[in-house]
Parts: C-alpha cells; sequence; structure tokens
C-alpha cells in the first residue's frame, strides 16, 4: 500500500488544540496556530483513519505552546509572544525554548491549569469496567495534562485505598505496551480519591469541592463530572455540582449517560432542567457508538478516497443495513431494560445516530457544529415510522447442546407477561433528494446466535450485465456490498465479482479486505477513552446536542406509543437463534435481503 508523509509539529486531530483559559492583555480575538519548526513530527498516512491515538496526544504533551480561552462571544482568544507576530498572513512561529516558557512567563506560574475529573457514581459497574480504565488508558498513552486529580464519588462508604484497590483490578495495559505497566498504574491509582456523598446534597458536594481545592494547589482549575448514575438522579447531581463544585476560574463540563428520557416529552423535561444550570455547550451527552473507531472512520473513508463519495447516493446504492446483535439477554439487567427496551435502548440512539453520520451532507468543515448540523438535516428529513415496517420480538427459553437458556421473561428481575421487545427489525426512509426511495433497514436483537455490529451497504445491480448467464437466477448473490465491522474483529471490506481461474467461465463474489487486526499492530482504543478525551478538550463532534436528541425522539416516540398503547405482542423466537422469522418478510417486502444472513457469511 501506497503511503505519504507529512512534518507537522504539533498534529491538531479534528482540528483540536490543547488549552489552558487565562486572560491577559495580549490576547488575540481569532485562533494563532503555533508551529515549532524545530519539534517537527512526521507521520505516515496509510489507511483511511489518519492519525492515532499516539499522534493525537502530542498537542496535550505540549500543551505549553499555545494557551486560549473561549470568550462568550463564542471567539477563541490566544496568547501569542509579543515578540514575534505572524508575517503576511502566515502561522505565529515560536522557537522551543522561549515556547516552554510562555505560560511560567505570563504570571510566575501560579496559573498552570489543572484537570479534576470526579466520577460520581464511581462505585458502579460502568465506572469500574469503562470509565476508570479508560482514564488509565489516556495517562498511559501520555494524553492527559500533567496535573490532573480523578475523586470517584458515590454514596457507598469507602477510603482513598479501597477505591484504589477496587480499581485496580480492572485496570490493563496496552497488548502492545507493556513496559513499566506496573509502575504506571501505581502513579496513575496515586492520583485517584474518593469522598462519598448524597446525590442531592449540596452540602456533600461543598465538601468535595473542598477537597479537590485542595488538589488543585491554586492552579487554574478546570472540572469535568462523568455523571455514572440513574437518569432520575441527573438533575440533583447537576444542581449541586453546578452550584457547589464548579470551577471559579476555569470550564465545567459534564458528561451524561443515556438514556436521555424516554420519549420526546422526558427528554425534553431533562434537557429543560439540566439547561437550568449549565450552559449547552457544557453538557456532554455521550452515546459511546460514536467514539468506535470503524463509525469514527466513516466519514473519513467517504469523503477522503473519491471512489466512494460519488457513489454515495440513490442512484448507486439498493438500500444500508445498520445490523446490532448480541449473543446473550438481559442476564439479571432485565429490571432496567424492561422500562426502555431494544427500541429505546439501541435503535433511537446507537443505530440512529451512525445512520446520521452515514447519510449526512458534506459539512463545511469537520468542526463539531458543522457536522451536527448536517445530522441535525439528515434526523428532520426522515419519513415518520410506520407500524406495518417495525417487527418486534422476544427471546424465549431454548436448549443448546444440552444448555438450557432462560427465556427474556424467566428472568426474576422481568414482570411476568411483559411485553418489552428484546429484538426489533424496521425499516427507515429519508426524503431528500440523495436518499429518496432508499430503505435504511435497522434491526437490534438480544440472545442471537451472534455478536456484531456491522454497516451494511448494497449497491444496485448492474444493468444490462453482461454475466448474468454466468452467475445464475440470483442476482442477488452477485449484488457488491461494503461492509463495516464495527465490532467485533474490525474490518472493512468490499464484494465484488470476480472470475474463477481456470479455462472456463464462472464467477465468485470475493472479498477486498482490511482486517484492522491484521493491517495494524497496535491495539484499538476503546471508544471511551476517545470520548472521554474529546470531554477533556472541549470536543462534541461524537456528542449529542439537544436539537439532534429532539429530532431523533421526534422520529421513534409516535411509534413506541402506538406499539404501547395498541399493546403489539412480540414475536417469539428460540435463545441463540437468528431471530423473528417476521424480520425476513420485512426485508422481503422492500426486496432486501439481510446481509448477515446471506450464503458466504
Amino acid at each position: 500500500m501506497s503511503s505519504f508523509s507529512s512534518s507537522l509539529s504539533c498534529p491538531t486531530y479534528r482540528s483540536r488544540t490543547w488549552s489552558s483559559p487565562f486572560l491577559s492583555n495580549h490576547y488575540h480575538s481569532s485562533l494563532i496556530n503555533v508551529v515549532d519548526p524545530r519539534r517537527s513530527l512526521s507521520f505516515h498516512y496509510a489507511s483511511p483513519q489518519g492519525l492515532n491515538l499516539d499522534e493525537l496526544c502530542v498537542r496535550s504533551q505540549r500543551k505549553s505552546v499555545q494557551s486560549s480561552v473561549v470568550a462568550q462571544d463564542g471567539s477563541v482568544a490566544t496568547k501569542s509572544s509579543p515578540a514575534e507576530e505572524p508575517k503576511d498572513g502566515g502561522l505565529l512561529t515560536i522557537p522551543s525554548l522561549e515556547a516552554d516558557k510562555v505560560v511560567a512567563e505570563s504570571d510566575g506560574g501560579e496559573h498552570q491549569s489543572t484537570v479534576s475529573i470526579t466520577v460520581v457514581g464511581a462505585s458502579g459497574d460502568l465506572a469500574k469496567k469503562k470509565i476508570f480504565p479508560a482514564l488509565f488508558a489516556l495517562y498511559y498513552e501520555g494524553c492527559l495534562p500533567e496535573h490532573f486529580t480523578i475523586f470517584g464519588y458515590a454514596r457507598s462508604k469507602m477510603t482513598d485505598a479501597e477505591l484504589r484497590d477496587m480499581v485496580s483490578k480492572t485496570l490493563t495495559c496496552r497488548i502492545d505496551k507493556r513496559a513499566n505497566c506496573g509502575k504506571k498504574m501505581e502513579e496513575f491509582l496515586k492520583r485517584c480519591f474518593y469522598h462519598s456523598g448524597q446525590y442531592d446534597s449540596q452540602e456533600h458536594f461543598v465538601a468535595l469541592d473542598e477537597k479537590l481545592k485542595e488538589h488543585e494547589g491554586g492552579r487554574l482549575s478546570n472540572r469535568l463530572f462523568y455523571l455514572s448514575i440513574p437518569p432520575n438522579i441527573f438533575v440533583d447531581a447537576v444542581k449541586c455540582a453546578s452550584s457547589s463544585a464548579s470551577s471559579v476560574n476555569g470550564w465545567t463540563r459534564v458528561i451524561v449517560e443515556k438514556p436521555f428520557g424516554r420519549d420526546a416529552k422526558t427528554s425534553a423535561a431533562l434537557t429543560k432542567s439540566l439547561k437550568q444550570y449549565l450552559e449547552e455547550d457544557q453538557i456532554f451527552r455521550i452515546d459511546h457508538y460514536l467514539g468506535k473507531e470503524l463509525v469514527e472512520n466513516l466519514s473519513v473513508l467517504r469523503f477522503s478516497n473519491l471512489i466512494f463519495e460519488p457513489l454515495w447516493s440513490r442512484q448507486y446504492i439498493r438500500n444500508v443495513q445498520f445490523i446490532f446483535s448480541e449473543d446473550f439477554g438481559t442476564e439479571g439487567r432485565g429490571g432496567y431494560f424492561d422500562n426502555y427496551g431494544i427500541i429505546r435502548d439501541i435503535m433511537q440512539n446507537h443505530l440512529l445516530q451512525i445512520l446520521a453520520l452515514f447519510a449526512m451532507e458534506t459539512p463545511v468543515s469537520l468542526d463539531a457544529e458543522d457536522i451536527r448540523n448536517e445530522k441535525v438535516k439528515v434526523l428532520r428529513s426522515m419519513r415518520p415510522i410506520q407500524l406495518e415496517d417495525v417487527v418486534i420480538g422476544q427471546y424465549k427459553s431454548h436448549s443448546i447442546g444440552g444448555v438450557t437458556y432462560p427465556g427474556y421473561t424467566d428472568d426474576k428481575t422481568v414482570p411476568k407477561g411483559s411485553l418489552t421487545p428484546t429484538f426489533a427489525a424496521a425499516a427507515l426512509f429519508i426524503d431528500n433528494a440523495r436518499w429518496d426511495g432508499v430503505p435504511f433497514l435497522m434491526k437490534a436483537g438480544k440472545a442471537l446466535n451472534t455478536r456484531s455490529a456491522e454497516i451494511r451497504v448494497q449497491f444496485r445491480h448492474v444493468p444490462g450485465n453482461l454475466y448474468n448467464r454466468n452467475s445464475g437466477t440470483d442476482l442477488d448473490q452477485t449484488t457488491n456490498e461494503l461492509v463495516i465491522r464495527v465490532q467485533p474483529d474490525e474490518a472493512i471490506y468490499l464484494k465484488i465479482n470476480n472470475k474463477v481461474p481456470g479455462l472456463g467461465m464462472r464467477l465468485d463474489r470475493s472479498n477486498l479486505n482490511l482486517l484492522y487486526s491484521a493491517r495494524y499492530s497496535k491495539e484499538i482504543p476503546d471508544a471511551y477513552e476517545r470520548l472521554l478525551l474529546d470531554a477533556i478538550e472541549g470536543e462534541r463532534r461524537l456528542f449529542i446536542r439537544s436539537d439532534e436528541l429532539d429530532a431523533a425522539w421526534a422520529l421513534f416516540t409516535p411509534l413506541l406509543k402506538e406499539i404501547e398503547e395498541k399493546k403489539k405482542i412480540p414475536e417469539f423466537y428460540p435463545y441463540g437463534s437468528r431471530g423473528p422469522v417476521g424480520a425476513h418478510y420485512l426485508a422481503a417486502k422492500h426486496k432486501v435481503q439481510w446481509g448477515d444472513l446471506s450464503l458466504d457469511q
């Protein structure tokens, strides 16, 4: 594979910069890029993905080169050395030794910035299994700032030592980076502390604030709160954190986990309540699927490869499929799941967000607002979902290899007779010039025969195909298909028709395959790592804006209401099967075959 080189001094992956906000008379009203020619960095681009986490982290390690602050009017003020102004509209160049002193010389070092990360709900599974390991991975990669502190906050009584012991059991080092792993863990755990308190107690958050100030040591403080708690206490925690533990001289941001309500009304109420205490740009609504490598690669694949963008329309694409499957059931989480179901849990957020990224028009830039503007246009262009274009199912008990797996309602945490779907398939349509008439099929389910998440783009049949007689009567078997496998075994492959070697004329469908594990030696970062780093840096591109959320709920709320009011009975399917038969009829209705069920899978 051919490659090219580019020489950079401070890579700004996705146009982001590490910033340390503080005020000075030397601020300018526009962002000035700082380049240090004596510390240039070369990277090789040999794939659609572009910069990896190593390049991404360089700007955190060299954050002293540039310091900026976002003003109330949205402009970015940047402190620059008065000794060297940009010439002829070019880039401002600062010698490396001077650049290293920019912040320190400005105020005697008193206002070096620090980041305090508070995990609210630190004793829960999400914090233990995802958030703390992701923070450690960022620390190991050198992506966190020099000064940072991590606090766990929960109702459970716990000491700092007990928190560190709990966290240490879930920390792992990269497969390709094992050097000094134990030492790095020790250093990271020394930065972790715990404070016990109620989520609705101003007094307890005031006490947390005092501890944070103690560890911040008079530096300019930036604070990130991760709400890893049930949604019914989001507002209480935000109210207390905002009024009693916000930064007084830096930024304060809050990461909110889904679900964002159960329908349009409850979602709007939650947004309204959060905005009583926070500005929209302080709220980071996280959907971890948007942080997955192959999802983030979608726009790169499309907009940086000439061969794809011309094909990305109704003229060449016959249908698009978004498929999510898990090979396990609710397994003790039925009480939570029964209140939401598979449509709210997976379709309305994960799959719909991926659909919006896939189908959006070319944004003006890679700026977060430009990308999210295009996503919102897609969601607002979508046709209301009809009940006849939806199939729901629920898994039942089934024996496989002598082992009996329980049905959904066999879970003791699930109400008897529950009609909550554990499977759903739907056909959606976008009424705009690019996608008019193209079915976008979604399928999501639990307790199926495999675990996977993938995007399948099936192209139209070749008109007047000279080789139809050599292909057989089933034209779908000769359809070109682009497959983006999000998980597991991340891959991108294109199915093409190919002549089988020999004297005869026999065609075969083959794969042009990019298997990430074979092409790249580095371990792919977890989605939470990318999203946490984005939140720290103020990059909002992969987070959900309030109007995106409103548009998503406006699409699904009428459908959910109709299903629940009519008490639609789900079609039962055996645990470990491919799902309800009705899903096949739905696809056939729109002249589509599910790509994950074809013979060559």
